[in-house]
Formats: C-alpha cells, structure tokens, sequence
C-alpha cells in the first residue's frame, strides 16, 4: 500500500471516471495527486469525493498557458512531478469520414493530440532536472488499429502512439520513462456516448471482446500504477493494451 509513498502525480482528465478512480489508487498507494479538468464543477465534486488532500487545478490541455500553470502551480506546492498520467480525451462525433467536419476533427485532435503533446512539452523538463519520471499517455486500442465512423478519434490515438515513442527515446538520456496505455471499451460515460452514436448497445459490442465484458475504470488503473510505480523502472516507449483479448483477434 506505499507503492507511490513520497511521490507527486498530475492526472488529466481528473474528474472522468478513470481519472478519479486512477487518483484514488494513487492516494492509497501513498502518493500527492494534482487533478486537471476543464470542468471547476466537476473537479470540485471529485475533491469531496476523495478528500482534501487532492488538489485541483482547471485547465483547457489544448491551450498552452493553462496547461503551463497547472504544471507550475504543482512545482509550485510540492517542488516536483514524479507521475503524470496524461489522460485526458475527448471521443468526438461518431459519423463516416466524408461527413466528419473540420471543425470536428480539429476539436479531437486539440485535445487528444495537442493536449497530450503540451502537457509532454511542459512536465518533461521537470522530469529531466529530477532525472526521474513516469509519463504515461492515454490511448486505445483504437490508437492500434482501426474502425468506421471514428476517423478523428483514431487518428488522434494513433498519433499518441507516435509521440509516446518519440518522447521515449528522447526522454531515456535523462531516466524518464514514456508508455502509453490502449484500453478496450471502458464503461464510462465516453462508451454510453459511443454506443448511442454508433446504434448500439454494451451487449453487442462486448460480444466483440474475448472475456466477454468491457473493462472497468479499475482494470485501467491497475496498468497506470503499475506503470507510475518503481516496479516498471526499465520499462518505456511501450504500447500497453488493456483489452480482454482483442489483440488475440
């Protein structure tokens, strides 16, 4: 239960389902926990969830002076950033390719591409003057590989895939550690809004995953920690899937 004892983690997406339960692993395990979120209401609500000891901070990811100050505001109050877990996304409008506008791809990737690239741009120095760090950026398994009527969705987690890896290899020299994390369906408020898109229901499309269930918001922290904790110190520039078996598909 000290997994993180001593160390100071920033999740985006803070107020989601995956982000909350991710910070209140994090707590347990020992760690100082920095919430991002568009939403003040939400991150609010969180923080009486989980206790004062969570600190909150509102930020647009995909503008750069805000992501800037919740980086700063964290060195700020605890002198560094250990984990950061870059998780939040958005899943866009669901609608074939040739109806996709550009301002709906544009709006996926501000904040799937450009959000997780701008939090990389402003805690990877940090890391590098600790010479220490755990980066890990959320994709999908849709970051893998493909399906219809998702197009900016899919490439934006495609994209993570490449700038995982390329902030890997540059991040290696200083001992910060780079991986990114490829869920299949989660149960979550992003899956309710994809199934009424795609005219579907959590029955169908768990017929698609070998263990038959889509994962739970706990399946994916399990990962995260692992991955935040000493216990993946040789690991980076990885592409983790948490998928029920798809990838046996």
């Amino acid at each position: 239960m000290a997994r993180l004892k001593g160390k100071v983690a920033v999740i985006t997406g803070g107020a989601g389902v995956i982000g909350k339960v991710t910070a209140e692993r994090f707590l347990k395990e020992g760690a100082k926990v920095v919430l991002v979120d568009i939403s003040e209401q939400a991150l609010q609500e969180t923080k009486q969830e989980l206790g004062s000891e969570v600190e909150i901070v509102q930020a647009d990811v995909s503008k750069e002076a805000d992501v800037k100050n919740f980086v700063d505001k964290t060195v700020e109050a605890f002198g560094k950033i250990d984990v950061f877990f870059n998780n939040a996304g958005i899943e866009g409008r669901v609608a074939p390719l040739i109806e996709q506008t550009v301002e709906d791809f544009d709006q996926v990737i501000d904040i799937n591409v450009r959000g997780v690239f701008l939090g990389m741009k402003h805690v990877l120095p940090v890391m590098y003057k600790q010479g220490s760090g755990s980066v890990i950026n959320m994709s999908s398994v849709s970051g893998l590989s493909g399906s219809p009527n998702v197009s900016p969705y899919i490439t934006s987690k495609h994209a993570v895939v490449g700038l995982t890896k390329a902030a890997a290899y540059e991040s290696a020299r200083h001992q910060v550690r780079v991986n990114s994390v490829h869920p299949s369906p989660v149960n979550s408020r992003m899956m309710r809004s994809l199934e009424e898109g795609l005219g579907t229901t959590e029955k169908t499309l768990s017929k698609t995953i070998p263990l038959g269930r889509y994962a739970e918001s706990e399946d994916i922290s399990n990962l995260v920690l692992f991955l935040a904790s000493d216990e993946s110190s040789f690991i980076s520039g990885t592409q983790y899937r948490v998928d029920g078996g798809m990838a046996a598909l």
